[in-house]
């Protein structure tokens, strides 16, 4: 549907594709924070820096979208589907950044395995999401389009469930009041990046069921 668009209406794509690359990144560095914990604060303060890179690159990127919309005549998908595409891959890594600061304000030195599962669920999230987007510039790719949001789906469900064991068992577990209150925040932030994807999942199969 899209193979004659000009290159200023392919442009978005570009744009869409570049941002999605940050998605992976952060869900990347996201993992490789959880990973190095016990390496000492000064580690988590340098994946937290490299967080909040990537977080800025990635807004730049949406700000420039945004200019360009309002620039733009003519637009390869309805105007309100690119505000919210964009804005809602924004979103994954605002909570990204979100988990990260809030790891080193807590001054968290360990996590559950529980928390680790989330972490890699939201990085898988994440990888899926730029699979999606990747393929959005061509309607023949519907059908995988729609099987890749189909996992986000499920992988968001199984982040629903870890979640609930993980608090369920801290407060089976943990005696430390404070401690408990701070890994059940992580957990929600943990939960609510798969949470984001999902969004994106669903804006992303409104534009497929719409335009193929």
């Amino acid at each position: 549907m899209f193979s004659r668009l000009m290159p200023h209406e392919a442009k978005f794509f570009d744009l869409f594709n570049a941002h999605a690359e940050l998605v992976v990144q952060g869900g990347r560095q996201l993992t490789t924070l959880v990973s190095e914990l016990t390496k000492g604060p000064e580690v988590l303060a340098e994946h937290t820096k490299a967080i909040d890179s990537i977080e800025t690159r990635a807004d730049k990127i949406t700000h420039e979208t945004i200019a360009l919309l309002h620039t733009s005549f003519n637009t390869p998908l309805d105007r309100d589907e690119i505000h919210q595409l964009i804005t809602r891959m924004d979103d994954i890594l605002d909570l990204i950044q979100d988990f990260a600061e809030s790891m080193y304000l807590y001054d968290v030195r360990k996590l559950t395995p529980e928390a680790c599962h989330l972490a890699d669920l939201g990085s898988s999230c994440c990888q899926r999401v730029r699979s999606a987007v990747l393929l959005l510039n061509n309607m023949d790719n519907a059908p995988a389009i729609l099987k890749t949001c189909e996992e986000i789906d499920r992988l968001e469900s199984d982040a629903d469930r870890a979640m609930r064991t993980g608090i369920t068992k801290l407060f089976r577990e943990e005696a430390d009041t404070r401690e408990l209150i701070k890994l059940k925040g992580i957990y929600e932030l943990l939960e609510a990046v798969t949470d984001r994807c999902e969004d994106v999942a669903n804006i992303i199969e409104g534009i497929v069921l719409e335009n193929s």
